[in-house]
């Protein structure tokens, strides 16, 4: 077989890392074991002191789940990947493996709720402090970054605002103050942008999003070094076990394998979808990368290869019209998912962001009348009839 190495992208996606049994089989195998057994006593003491490449037990290493990490690995670019259970125990994870008491973290304002509850409280109860910046501003970044940090930790294009964030920038001022750049690559998905070539040190994934790309289950990765998933990664991981199942893993290693024909679909959908709506006389604004009136439309063409699968509409109304538009909607579903081969749409200010305050909303753009839709794989023209209709209610 062909050095791995010469292969183009979509066909390490469907090749990479297969370790198959004594039965040959063409689809990868599911090794649903907790355990491994061993010939002799001494075989498993040699396995346990030994450099890993020996399977001990699930928590720490599984067959499947080896070769979807291999191939995640192999498309983001990176030394090596560790799943884990779900996108925020991988967000997690990377941030405490990264810091200790007395550190200082900066991070952009514009997060998933979630991320923004581990950073602002979270790790403080531990002594780890988060500077927040508007992401997009250069100058805050310059100023945060003028002092000593542990760790940056972004999300470009952001949730649900899509603001982009310049990588190769801040992660030069990042560098130049001791700190590592961790990127939540979600929205921009690995096909869309490579954060690693972009500057950052560490990508994390909800592999739950695009990679699995059908709503069948929960998974996270983490990307990076050898070095930084070995000394700071994997003995935190090895200890706290937020592992992912070896079922989830193979579902993930199928959704690998149609990641860029879905993704590339989906974006020229989310395209033609946000070139449609924006200026309708029911909406504010249309956000998305790529139209001429995002803000960073240039940079977002220099980072990614296509503008993503979601689209933001501001209605016109608040609350009230935007909860209406979203009862309209007759193929698109309410759900505060995204990436799902099925269109989906979510009221941030009431799901996803709804733990934060008004003001905290307000300071990363989140309006009342804010829904994010995540677009699937149906036929672009039938969801711009969806929208429009759902929009003529109002």
């Amino acid at each position: 077989m062909a050095d791995s190495y010469e292969w183009h992208p979509e066909t390490a996606l469907i090749h990479e890392g297969i370790n198959r049994s004594q039965f040959m089989e063409t689809a990868e195998s599911i090794v649903m074991t907790s355990g491994y057994v061993y010939e002799s006593a001494e075989e498993a003491e040699h396995a346990f002191k030994s450099d890993g490449t020996r399977f001990v037990y699930s928590r720490y290493a599984n067959p499947t789940v080896a070769t979807f990490q291999s191939r995640l690995a192999k498309l983001e670019g990176a030394e090596g990947c560790f799943a884990t259970a779900s996108g925020m125990s991988a967000v997690y994870n990377a941030l405490i493996a990264s810091v200790q008491q007395g550190d200082r973290i900066v991070a952009s304002k514009a997060l998933f709720g979630s991320c923004q509850f581990i950073l602002s409280e979270l790790l403080p109860r531990g002594g780890v402090h988060t500077d927040f910046v508007d992401g997009t501003d250069l100058s805050q970044w310059e100023e945060a970054l003028s002092k000593p940090a542990k760790v940056v930790f972004l999300e470009t294009p952001s949730n649900p605002t899509l603001e982009v964030i310049d990588l190769p920038k801040v992660s030069e001022l990042a560098h130049k103050a001791g700190a590592i750049v961790i990127v939540d690559n979600v929205f921009a998905t690995p096909g869309n942008q490579k954060p690693l070539e972009l500057g950052a040190d560490v990508v994390v994934y909800s592999a739950t999003k695009h990679i699995d790309g059908q709503g069948r289950c929960l998974g996270g990765a983490i990307l990076g070094t050898e070095e930084f998933l070995k000394e700071k990664v994997t003995p935190f991981i090895r200890h706290t076990g937020p592992c992912i199942s070896p079922f989830n893993a193979w579902l993930l290693l199928k959704g690998l394998e149609t990641l860029p024909l879905r993704v590339e679909r989906m974006s020229g959908s989310a395209l033609k979808v946000s070139e449609t709506l924006e200026g309708h006389e029911k909406l504010n604004r249309v956000l998305y990368p790529l139209l001429d009136s995002h803000p960073q439309k240039a940079l977002a063409q220099s980072q990614m290869g296509h503008g993503g699968s979601v689209v933001t509409l501001d209605l016109k109304g608040g609350k009230k019209e935007a909860f209406k538009f979203l009862n309209a909607l007759q193929i698109i579903s309410i759900s505060n998912n995204l990436g799902d081969s099925k269109s989906l749409a979510t009221h941030p200010t009431t799901t996803t962001h709804q733990r934060l305050s008004d003001e905290e909303r307000a300071g990363m753009g989140i309006t009342d009348g804010m829904v994010r839709i995540s677009i699937g794989l149906e036929n672009a023209d039938d969801l711009i009839q969806d929208i429009s209709n759902a929009l003529s209610e109002l």
